[in-house]
């Protein structure tokens, strides 16, 4: 006997459970038109920063259908990466990296993946469906869909917030070619609370609700490419690849669990990464220590850079030989970031001989730009 809708949507939810997800909602494929509205005033606006693909794809992020015309139901799924301690605790730590909780490990999108794959692939047996698996790769807006499916809700600051599992939720879809009973959707429970506006070390929130990319240490450090905005090096404090503090302030978190998936569990390597360490790496070295990490998709550039802007908020001294070596580097956004580490650590003197030697010894002219008066590396690349 075929099973009935509502069945259905009952043994999918148990069979996910079984594949290790903790989290589980259904809701209908399409999105309220508040969503498109809200996306194309973000787009409008640029908050979206270098993130072209956001906008080159707006369409099917607003319309599901225009992804996939099929599409009549959504599973949405989450997957807890809860931490083992406050993400804060690194903050005060200067002379190591503060690395965000999600990439302490492998990358979730090959370990969810794998899940809603084998989710799918009982769909399909079981029922005969047609069906697409989307885990953050895709023009989806987990987000919207999993409040929509009752998983979490949208707090102030845009990202999901969940009364069981807090911040930290992995999100996948799965999208159906048939129509399954919907779940409730979840009410907005931030109240009054605003600890994650306030928190923010850039202002990245012009309002509640509201998220302004390019001023998120988040974005700088990861999506941002070459130089980051001198107005925004010293609010990134240690932070070398992305930020969790309006994640780990949220009061919801009191409820949250660590991860029971080992491979979220942070590696003994990138708990406390020293600096110095970090400054020494060079291409094959980045490679091997981040092989798997989701840190390795944004290259060496782009995190030497935040680790030279880290070490001169360090305050530490003894960290001069590892802006030394970086002010040799090949890459010019990386020895950038390193003159602006230098002037936060040297005498004026040391700076001076520093210039007088670079500039004697060198006539690439990204080396003279770095060492202009005005302190600054925003020309350095064109």
């Amino acid at each position: 006997m075929t099973a009935e809708p509502g069945e259905r949507r009952e043994q999918i939810r148990e069979m996910a459970r079984k594949l290790g997800f903790d989290a589980v909602g259904f809701a209908g494929a399409d999105l309220p038109n508040a969503t498109a509205e809200r996306l194309k005033a973000f787009l409008d606006q640029g908050r979206h920063g270098t993130m072209q693909w956001m906008e080159t794809r707006a369409d099917q992020r607003s319309h599901p259908q225009n992804l996939w015309p099929d599409a009549r139901s959504v599973v949405m799924l989450g997957v807890n990466y809860g931490p083992e301690r406050d993400p804060l605790e690194i903050l005060k730590k200067k002379s190591a990296g503060a690395i965000s909780v999600y990439a302490h490990n492998k990358d979730y999108h090959d370990v969810v993946k794998k899940r809603l794959k084998a989710l799918g692939r009982w769909i399909a047996n079981e029922y005969g469906a047609s069906l697409k698996v989307f885990v953050d790769t895709a023009p989806v807006m987990e987000k919207p869909f999993a409040e929509k499916a009752g998983v979490g809700w949208q707090g102030k600051h845009t990202n999901l917030v969940s009364q069981e599992h807090g911040s930290w939720l992995f999100l996948g879809a799965v999208f159906l070619d048939f129509n399954l009973p919907a779940d409730a959707a979840e009410s907005d429970h931030c109240g009054t609370c605003k600890r994650c506006l306030e928190i923010c070390p850039t202002a990245a929130f012009p309002a509640p609700y509201q998220l302004d990319a390019r001023r998120c240490i988040s974005y700088l450090t990861i999506e941002h490419k070459g130089p980051i905005p001198q107005e925004f090096r010293a609010s990134m404090g240690n932070r070398i690849y992305g930020c969790d503090d309006c994640l780990a302030v949220c009061p919801w978190n009191k409820f949250a669990q660590t991860a029971d998936e080992a491979a979220f569990h942070a590696r003994d390597e990138l708990k406390e990464p020293a600096l110095g360490e970090l400054a020494n790496l060079d291409d094959a070295a980045f490679r091997r220590l981040f092989s798997g990490s989701p840190i390795k998709r944004s290259g060496r550039s782009r995190f030497l850079r935040n680790v030279a802007i880290a070490i001169g908020n360090s305050g530490d001294s003894a960290l001069a030989p590892a802006v030394l070596k970086l002010l040799d580097d090949v890459d010019p956004v990386i020895r950038g970031a390193a003159v602006w580490a230098a002037r936060r650590l040297f005498t004026e003197a040391k700076i001076g001989a520093l210039r007088n030697e670079r500039l004697a010894t060198e006539c690439d002219k990204t080396v003279r730009a770095e060492w202009t008066d005005e302190g600054g590396y925003a020309s350095t690349v064109t």
